[in-house]
């Protein structure tokens, strides 16, 4: 796997906000920006409480100077220092309603940005946040990390290739069961503000985990969703946002199938997984079982392709880019989000380098999976509010 571009020697300053005490995310996010030796945090605002971002700074043994109470304060001291001293892109990984602001600003300001999902809060502000990325002329990467997977990139170089036929019917899920109860009445962080509609958007289970099954399966298939019709429901009593949703779902080229999220589906933990349908053979991958991809033919036996083994690199060469390990040595949720990271960074260099990048450093979410998964959101709220019918997806 490339780890480096030929034209430029030094670690990418990286720059973060949010991420403070109680954080999941962010956590994630640091390990795997660091893990291939590229990237190095050396500012952040962390929190909204300038304490708490303190704290943060300490832990991560940040110069003080350089960690800051407020995302608009981070911007300007950032915008003083020379070039040689500042940071090339900032990590936005705060809840959904604080992404639209961050990313206009930094992006403005002239810094690389990569953000967390979903990208906006509505679908106005995703819309509006694509004409100042391609304004900028900056590197914009959205953190839809499954992409990031080694057999995700192998399934989709397969459908590619023909390997399955002409594609008729994908299946997408992904069932959690962490709030089956009233979790964010505990004061639980990350319950309260995905299930508040001012910080989390129109949806709560789609929005935070059903855009990941839109995006796989776009991915995956090459395919955009034209139509669909959702059932959304609010289980648990009192909670103002959907934490169940049901899909069905016409793709392009008259491709059909089903799409469901939830959180809770007791005993689920995170089964993210796909099945995809084509007339000559059809493929299978699970989140929780990350290394394998399930290849199904009518005449003949299962195949299971195994991440890290030679014959993967010689059908999908990004397949290949994005494993660290040999064979047998289990890969993961971070490496995934790992790969991102990796690839951000390389096109960043180029762009910093004034060159071309590589083209599979390119193989990363953009803006564009963005207001992809904003118009998901769009269409299945609305197709539910209007009592579970079709709505057109959005062309542009």
């Amino acid at each position: 796997m490339a780890r480096q571009h030929p034209v430029f020697s030094r670690k990418l300053r990286m720059g973060m906000v949010g991420g403070g005490p109680g954080s999941f995310i962010g956590p994630v996010h640091l390990k795997a920006a660091r893990m291939d030796g590229q990237i190095e945090l050396v500012a952040g605002a962390f929190s909204s409480d300038p304490e708490k971002s303190r704290q943060t700074g300490r832990e991560q043994c940040l110069d003080a100077g350089r960690v800051y109470g407020s995302w608009e304060r981070m911007i300007a001291g950032e915008a003083r220092l020379p070039e040689g001293e500042r940071i090339d892109f900032v990590s936005i990984v705060t809840p959904n309603h604080v992404h639209f602001p961050v990313a206009t600003a930094f992006l403005r300001a002239g810094f690389h940005v990569v953000c967390d999902k979903p990208m906006t809060l509505n679908l106005k502000e995703a819309l509006a946040l694509r004409r100042t990325v391609k304004q900028s002329g900056r590197v914009f990467a959205l953190t839809h990390n499954y992409t990031g997977y080694p057999m995700v990139k192998l399934a989709r170089d397969m459908v590619r290739s023909g390997d399955l036929g002409a594609l008729r019917k994908i299946k997408v899920q992904y069932p959690q069961g962490w709030l089956h109860n009233a979790l964010e009445r505990s004061g639980a962080k990350q319950a309260v503000w995905r299930t508040d509609p001012r910080t989390s958007g129109a949806a709560g289970c789609m929005g935070d985990i059903g855009t990941h099954a839109e995006n796989l399966a776009e991915y995956v298939t090459g395919l955009r969703i034209r139509e669909l019709c959702a059932d959304l429901s609010s289980f648990v009593k009192g909670r103002k946002l959907d934490d169940d949703g049901n899909c069905l779902v016409h793709w392009e080229k008259g491709v059909k199938g089903l799409l469901f999220a939830s959180q809770i589906s007791i005993g689920e933990e995170n089964d993210l997984a796909i099945w995809v349908y084509g007339d000559k053979a059809s493929l299978e991958w699970h989140q929780e079982n990350p290394n394998d991809l399930l290849v199904k033919k009518p005449d003949g036996p299962r195949e299971i392709w195994r991440r890290g083994n030679g014959y993967i690199g010689a059908k999908s060469p990004a397949a290949a880019r994005a494993t660290r390990i040999p064979f047998g040595h289990p890969e993961g949720f971070i490496e995934a989000f790992a790969n991102i990271y990796v690839n951000a960074a390389e096109t960043m260099r180029a762009s910093i380098a004034g060159v071309k990048p590589d083209p599979l450093a390119l193989d990363f979410p953009t803006v564009e999976d963005g207001v992809r998964g904003m118009q998901f959101i769009d269409a299945v709220v609305r197709s539910a509010r209007l009592g579970a019918k079709w709505v057109q997806f959005p062309r542009g």
